[in-house]
């Protein structure tokens, strides 16, 4: 059971990755970053893709990415691009590979703090009213993640992440759900 992915899932902006390294880090295990891995494999950012591809065959390569992570990495702790929780067979993947899921749940203006901070285009949301839509929409698919962490700005991504492993914990052990 202790062999289960860790899944962190969120808004974009959230601090998927940060707290991702630092989750692993504490738990001695690999952190992954999804859209990482997809530029390792594709020589393409996601941002590339969605702009030249399309969104669709973006969520196609995610998709692949995230079982061959799954399937190879299966103990690591994995952090998702914004969207990717979104999708219902990302989510059964997920489900199929015994992953337990964490919610960065940060306010959007948190998230459009850190946006407008990293300077990088996001090619869904690129203006606030984009950004503000589809943080809306996707809360209801965060919302079905094991683990509910509320996200603020006055705490590290390592303080968030051992806020975090104590909750896992009974996840690990298997005396949660």
């Amino acid at each position: 059971m202790a062999n289960r992915p860790m899944v962190i899932v969120g808004f974009m902006g959230s601090g998927k990755s940060a707290v991702a390294r630092e989750l692993a880090r504490l738990a001695e295990r690999e952190s992954v970053d999804l859209d990482q891995m997809i530029k390792l494999q594709t020589d393409l950012t996601p941002r590339d893709i969605i702009e030249h591809k399309g969104e669709e065959i973006f969520r196609e390569v995610e998709k692949a990415v995230l079982r061959q992570v799954l399937d190879k990495r299966g103990d690591a702790v994995i952090a998702l691009g914004g969207g990717a929780f979104s999708i219902e067979q990302n989510r059964k993947l997920i489900t199929q590979h015994n992953g337990i899921t964490v919610w960065l749940d940060a306010t959007f203006e948190i998230c459009w703090q850190r946006i407008l901070a990293a300077g990088t285009e996001r090619p869904l949301a690129r203006n606030e009213q984009q950004a503000r839509l589809l943080y809306d929409k996707r809360r209801k698919d965060y919302a079905r993640a094991q683990l509910h962490i509320n996200v603020q700005n006055e705490k590290s991504a390592a303080e968030t992440a051992a806020e975090i492993l104590p909750q896992l914990q009974p996840h690990l052990s298997g005396k949660a759900n």
